[in-house]
């Protein structure tokens, strides 16, 4: 039995200049996640640690990030974890890497005789665990665009130096129309003639695994989302490989390790009194770690008036991030409609002709705007004042 704990895209240091104030508080909960990964595989006593690219945003990072980085990997030297790294396309292996700058291997007290800790270049594309039974194989560029698929021509099936044979790659499975201009991409042909056991993925922050002809492969995911819409990251792999009778198999569970939660909530406009009723409703949902996504959505009554910006602001103080969408819609006019000789009359009956046919041509964004405006009118036209 060979059990391996599967991690990428760690992505720490990153600027998020999209957060704001909130970005070191971001960066830290990366690292969190980073050390919560660290403690599973202490406690789940594997074998190896697979780090398929991107631990760093950058290969532009102070000293003391990397010695934070280090420092967790010498608590898996001092378990007898073996770890091994491969460099990704942010944290590339070009003239200014971050693994040429820094002996990662030495700083973990991992040393040139040992294979506590090993970091895959152009120049060492495999690593012999010999005290794991295991051979772990990566083709890494120079280069962050790959000059070909790292796994094109890689066939493994013969090399009988060990028992388990695995693979690293930073990149992305070829989509058609999705992936063509990607860095790094490979296909699930190559993956399945690779001969490989396992083959560990990086560069996709959602979780996610499948099988290619024999080989089981794994996307990993971030640990921590880098964007806070990555509702499928969060988590490492636990991998076990196994030979029982001369037959093999490979199981993946899931584990989390990130702090970010994620809730989608849809609220039926019809439900809602007023915008200060709705913001008490969701501040009841209060938590530092979630991302909260709310949608109102059905007909909304005329004298509902709601502005999400303001919704968001008086929230934000209680969410890691929360967005309000309003895609409910006015109300047309119910009950009988007032004489068409009348200004009332006439105004409704124009505008709920044309709103009618946008509707019936599919030009629904056309026709929202033409039901507010139905709105607005009923309610000026009614006496009401109203705050445009």
């Amino acid at each position: 039995m060979l059990r391996l704990l599967h991690t990428a895209d760690v992505h720490l240091g990153a600027r998020h200049a999209d957060l704001g104030e909130q970005a070191a508080a971001q960066r830290e909960r990366q690292f969190a996640a980073f050390t919560a990964t660290i403690d599973l595989a202490i406690r789940e006593r594997v074998d190896v640690v697979l780090i398929a690219g991107d631990l760093f945003d950058s290969n532009t990072q102070p000293r003391r990030s990397v010695e934070r980085v280090a420092a967790q990997l010498e608590r898996l030297v001092a378990a007898r974890i073996r770890t091994v790294v491969i460099p990704g396309t942010h944290d590339v292996y070009d003239r200014s890497s971050i693994y040429r700058a820094y002996d990662l291997k030495a700083m973990a007290s991992s040393t040139p005789d040992d294979d506590f800790v090993t970091v895959l270049t152009p120049d060492v594309g495999e690593v012999h665990l010999r005290a794991c039974d295991a051979i772990v194989y990566a083709t890494v560029f120079p280069t962050k665009r790959a000059p070909r698929s790292p796994l094109e021509g890689v066939s493994v099936a013969a090399d009988r130096r060990a028992t388990w044979r695995v693979g690293m790659v930073h990149g992305a499975i070829a989509i058609p129309g999705r992936t063509d201009g990607d860095d790094v991409v490979v296909t699930k042909e190559q993956i399945a003639a690779t001969g490989l056991d396992f083959l560990a993925l990086g560069h996709w922050h959602s979780t996610q695994h499948g099988k290619a002809g024999p080989v089981m492969f794994a996307y990993a995911g971030a640990p921590e989302p880098i964007a806070l819409d990555q509702d499928r990251a969060g988590k490492a792999l636990l991998v076990t490989l196994e030979e029982v009778s001369g037959a093999r198999s490979v199981s993946i569970e899931e584990r989390v390790v990130g702090r970010t939660t994620f809730d989608k909530v849809e609220v039926d406009a019809a439900t809602i009194r007023t915008q200060a009723d709705l913001a008490r409703q969701l501040a009841a949902r209060a938590d530092p770690d979630l991302v909260l996504d709310v949608r109102i959505v059905g007909v909304r009554p005329d004298q509902l008036d709601l502005n999400p910006d303001e919704i968001e602001g008086q929230l934000r103080p209680s969410f890691l991030k929360v967005r309000v969408r309003d895609a409910s819609l006015p109300a047309l006019t119910e009950g009988a409609i007032p004489s068409a000789e009348t200004v009332v009359g006439a105004f409704i009956r124009d505008v709920e002709g044309r709103i009618a046919e946008l509707e019936a041509g599919s030009q629904g964004a056309e026709a929202g705007e033409l039901r507010d405006a139905l709105r607005l009118g009923r309610l000026l036209l009614a006496g009401h004042e109203v705050a445009l």
